[in-house]
């Protein structure tokens, strides 16, 4: 039986600089068209047979997503070029853009796509993370607000990403009633926030309802990374508005795609998936 939806609708961070995948890995050749995409870190379009961003939509869907908005930079960028062309050849759905005029942050990414979103609710993924349809359905049928709560052992098993990596993620401290309390950063403790025996860690894919907007434009840069980051708004929608969240248990894993190293394990992986929708023959960067 095929879930119902809440929303058919996913919105992607695309507009990261990619600065982790343009820095050199000492014994790791690249072939030239890799090279030159990894040099411009251009994360979503390095090639995984196709480029790593159409394994991603294929994957949504094949979840039934069907309505998608892509934040970019300014201009006509080769991502915003090349899914413009896409666009206009699928064979149902469609492909909008939000346009972030500076990389500050997830949270203020989301905020550039406050138009495209409206007043119904959406999905969020990063593009450069390959998320299974099982995962898409799982979120996208769920009550919103909700996240998916990775279990951190699954996620360690059937990733790429090395388990120190994975170790070190944000983990979830959720309720007797399976609804989000807080998203942690690097805990001292974190097995402390293990329910039935299974610690739960976040991979920054949630399903909102406008309400997020409010969020995101109410919390403080962090001071650091000088970014206005999406758990940071989450936790102020929780804290400050009442929002409760559906924390959707998960045992999938989820591909990464961040740095150099990543592309070969990532190309093993997807080496049987298929993207069945029409891609444009050449790909340039000016």
């Amino acid at each position: 039986m095929t879930a119902k939806l809440t929303t058919n609708r996913a919105l992607i961070l695309a507009r990261g600089l990619g600065t982790r995948m343009q820095k050199q890995v000492e014994g790791l050749a690249l072939d030239e068209e890799t090279a030159r995409l990894a040099d411009a870190g251009a994360k979503g379009l390095i090639p995984i047979g196709r480029p790593f961003l159409d394994h991603g939509l294929q994957a949504l869907m094949d979840a039934g997503i069907e309505e998608f908005c892509l934040v970019v930079p300014p201009g006509a960028s080769a991502i915003r070029r090349y899914y413009q062309a896409v666009g206009q050849r699928l064979d149902r759905g469609r492909i909008d853009f939000a346009v972030q005029q500076e990389p500050l942050g997830t949270a203020d990414a989301v905020v550039a796509a406050q138009e495209w979103a409206g007043d119904e609710p959406f999905l969020v993924f990063n593009s450069d993370n390959f998320y299974p349809p099982a995962v898409v359905t799982a979120l996208a049928s769920a009550a919103a607000p909700a996240t998916i709560a990775f279990d951190r052992d699954a996620l360690i098993a059937k990733s790429n990403i090395p388990e120190e990596r994975i170790r070190r993620f944000a983990v979830m401290d959720i309720d007797e009633s399976g609804h989000l309390r807080r998203i942690i950063e690097k805990p001292s403790n974190p097995d402390a926030y293990a329910r039935d025996g299974k610690l739960r860690v976040s991979m920054n894919c949630f399903l909102f309802t406008p309400e997020i907007f409010t969020a995101c434009r109410s919390i403080e840069m962090h001071p650091q990374r000088r970014e206005y980051e999406l758990p940071t708004a989450v936790q102020y929608s929780i804290d400050q508005m009442g929002l409760t969240y559906q924390a959707v248990p998960c045992r999938e894993g989820v591909l990464d795609l961040t740095g150099r190293a990543d592309i070969g394990p990532v190309r093993k992986l997807l080496a049987g998936h298929e993207v069945r929708f029409w891609a444009p023959d050449e790909l340039e960067l000016s």
